[in-house]
């Protein structure tokens, strides 16, 4: 079975990168609300390095994004340690069980305790290290990143989820339609009709990663990265979700068409379009009465030759 693209990618996560390239504002108030709602909803997944670059945006401005990231991560922090408690707290009942009869629950409960440990311990350093990891920019379907869009004449930076929930649909839509992260090429005046044409963005990306399958028939993933080491503008469709007594939900999607011939080569069929850059302003003020010069776009790409390798 082909697996669907693109299930993952290494996103800019450096907002400012949008607004210094493209002289786009900060949509402020809707990563503040966003930031918000991690602290109750854990559903809401960010790239660590977008919440460091934020974490280190020392502008008045961010003051209540930098005070949602700090709580959230002091609370991460309590469950962990309260985490590590408890189940050093089993390990040592069961140990002390274990000195005078060996029995299965006595056993289970040292092996399950010992993993829950180091696993906590892991996540512990994880938060507490101000390291950056290959893997802190990557987004995966339901990651909130910044995409670039165009509203009332002006460039606004915003996050947006990736995975479209199209404008009146039901919630559920999510569950019914779990691959829209992807829009095909091939039908985007079918089923993205109501996005292609009216509601455009761009989302700055280093990387790409895919399943394919193995000599041995495994799944393996597969980092593709344009040669050049550039940076691709990926076109995308967006949609603005709302409904009573719910959080607004803004989310995306990337286009996506056949691959090029090394990206076939390498086991997957389908690829982003990543876009020129002099075609960037037209491509976010789309004329939904003109849909051959928005396929025109698409088709007069960028053809980076991308390398690929398994990552780190």
């Amino acid at each position: 079975m082909i697996e669907p693209m693109c299930y993952s990618a290494q996103v800019c996560e450096a907002y400012n990168e949008y607004c210094d390239q493209f002289g786009a504002e900060i949509d402020i108030e809707t990563f503040a609300r966003l930031y918000g709602m991690k602290l109750y909803d854990n559903r809401v997944k960010t790239p660590p390095a977008m919440d460091a670059a934020f974490t280190a945006d020392s502008r008045a401005e961010m003051q209540r994004i930098r005070e949602s990231i700090l709580l959230l991560k002091a609370q991460q922090v309590a469950k962990l340690g309260q985490e590590i408690v408890d189940q050093r707290d089993r390990l040592a009942k069961a140990a002390l069980v274990l000195q005078t009869k060996v029995t299965k629950k006595a056993t289970d409960d040292k092996r399950i305790a010992t993993s829950k440990i180091e696993r906590a311990l892991e996540k512990l350093a994880d938060l507490q290290s101000t390291d950056t990891k290959s893997g802190d920019s990557r987004m995966y379907p339901g990651y909130f990143v910044p995409v670039l869009i165009m509203e009332n004449g002006k460039k606004i930076v915003r996050p947006m989820r990736y995975q479209c929930r199209i404008a009146g649909s039901p919630e559920n839509f999510d569950t019914r339609f779990p691959g829209t992260y992807n829009a095909r090429l091939d039908n985007l005046d079918g089923f993205w009709r109501k996005q292609f044409g009216y509601t455009h963005g761009v989302a700055i990306v280093t990387a790409f990663y895919e399943y394919v399958v193995g000599a041995k028939g495994e799944k393996v993933v597969l980092e593709f990265r344009p040669h050049t080491g550039q940076s691709m503008y990926v076109a995308c469709l967006w949609s603005h979700w709302t409904a009573p007594e719910k959080d607004d939900l803004y989310s995306f999607a990337f286009i996506t068409d056949e691959p090029p011939a090394e990206v076939m080569a390498a086991g997957h069929d389908r690829c982003i379009i990543p876009l020129k850059r002099e075609n960037l302003d037209a491509w976010l003020d789309p004329d939904p009465n003109d849909l051959d010069s928005l396929y025109d776009i698409l088709e007069d790409r960028e053809r980076p030759y991308y390398e690929h390798r398994e990552p780190k």
